[in-house]
């Protein structure tokens, strides 16, 4: 029996070492940024004198600005230096990043904290174009999605367990010292980690680094557009991205005021679609016969669509009690099983679509232009995301409820797709041949 890519990548240096830094870093973000909100706002009166909603909005904020401001500049850094270098100059860049961190908890200072979440925002900045434009150096063309799919289920599920460490440990009654000691361990297990990922040489050692944030930018965006399968795919990858965070952004008020459940419940819902994302990141491998195959993309389409619509339709509709129901009591309901059910396929075919994606921008980019190419990507991730947060709060704040604001979404999911798929038929007929191909072999 042919042994699994995946699990072959993982027993392998070029790979696992890669893997582990990269996990161990999206864990440290989620476990900082969450931590810090959750004292911002409940014990905010302690800290500063504004609103716990602002703070929260204004971390949020704090931390994606660096990827408006730098990812053009970490783009040239990593096409002209060897990535691995980047790598490790980036987890040291973490360990100090913490120590700060550890100094605004022991002093109590809030404008510390902020500028350490800046920093970690630039060092995630940095690394996403490492990791992806490293791949392609690191893995053949026929392992290319199986290492996608486990970047993208790793990830994933750090930002599950970095979050839910982060709640937990501000959560105790010396937290600021926990945080401080569990982001400083993670950090140099992340450091140690990079020291050994294999080298990866630079593709453009004598391109000129410039800094110039604002025209950079815009540069780097107005070159990938040159190369029209990459750009849709970046469309693509930016709209998912869009579309996952305005779920996961509304889980803590669907949670209350929806489905009239506790804390637990919005652990569940964050675990179950994270659990969807990393499964239908790993089947991607099995369902492409281990090449980029462009048909799944259409599948994670009407998958995305289907069930985020009837996630919004199978929502209660009525107020829930004013009482708080356990966990337990919200699983008794039949209808909370078909919930969590749109939710865990929601994230299935999130991996279908976004896995096929990642692959495709690497595959089809200039080697020595990839990590700039990548950086565009996380450009426009990050521009995607700020407008559907801004629109989806100015929706609320109209007086739409959660369950119409995820049916918008979901039609809006088949619009863009569908537009994205005339500006690229390659995608509706690859769709075609995957379909008769799967047909085919399961007579």
């Amino acid at each position: 029996m042919e042994k699994s890519i995946q699990r072959q990548l993982l027993s392998e240096r070029r790979f696992v070492r890669l893997f582990v830094t990269q996990f161990l870093g999206a864990f440290n973000d989620n476990l900082f940024k969450n931590a810090l909100v959750v004292l911002l706002t409940f014990k905010a009166a302690s800290w500063t004198s504004l609103k716990p909603e602002l703070l929260g909005n204004l971390a949020a904020g704090i931390f994606i600005l660096p990827f408006f401001l730098f990812s053009a500049t970490a783009g040239q850094i990593v096409d002209k230096l060897d990535k691995a270098r980047v790598a490790r100059f980036v987890k040291k860049m973490e360990i100090a990043i913490m120590a700060l961190a550890g100094i605004g908890f022991a002093t109590h200072s809030l404008a510390v904290l902020l500028g350490a979440l800046f920093l970690m925002g630039m060092h995630s900045t940095l690394f996403g174009p490492v990791k992806y434009a490293m791949l392609p150096q690191h893995l053949r063309a026929e392992e290319l999605v199986a290492g996608n799919a486990l970047v993208e289920a790793g990830t994933f599920t750090a930002i599950l367990l970095g979050t839910l460490a982060g709640g937990l440990l501000a959560a105790l009654d010396d937290g600021t010292v926990w945080i401080s000691i569990a982001a400083m361990l993670i950090a140099l297990a992340g450091y140690v980690a990079s020291r050994g990922i294999p080298s990866a040489p630079s593709a453009a050692p004598n391109l000129a680094i410039r800094f110039n944030p604002i025209i950079d930018t815009w540069r780097c965006v107005a070159d990938v557009r040159a190369n029209r399968e990459v750009f849709v795919a970046i469309i693509g990858l930016s709209w998912f991205w869009l579309y996952g965070a305005l779920f996961l952004a509304q889980f803590p008020a669907y949670a209350k005021n929806v489905l009239g459940g506790d804390e637990m419940s919005v652990t569940l819902l964050l675990a179950v679609f994270t659990v969807g994302i990393g499964a239908g990141s790993l089947a991607c491998d099995r369902l492409s016969q281990h090449k980029v195959e462009l048909g799944l993309v259409p599948f994670g389409t009407i998958g995305l669509t289907l069930f985020g619509l009837d996630f919004a339709l199978a929502s209660p509709s009525g107020l829930p009690a004013q009482i708080a129901s356990p966990l337990a009591q919200l699983l008794a309901d039949p209808n909370t099983w078909r919930i969590l059910a749109d939710l865990l396929l929601l994230g299935v075919f999130g991996g279908f679509f976004c896995v096929p994606l990642y692959a495709l921008m690497q595959a089809r980019s200039a080697e020595d232009r990839r990590a700039r190419t990548i950086s565009a990507n996380n450009i426009m991730n990050a521009f995607f995301m700020v407008t559907g947060a801004l629109g989806a709060s100015a929706m609320l704040g109209s007086g739409w409820s959660i369950p119409h604001l995820f049916a918008l979404a979901a039609i809006a999911n088949a619009i863009i797709a569908g537009v994205l798929f005339l500006c690229a038929p390659e995608f509706g007929q690859r769709f075609v041949v995957w379909v008769r191909n799967l047909t085919n072999r399961a007579r």
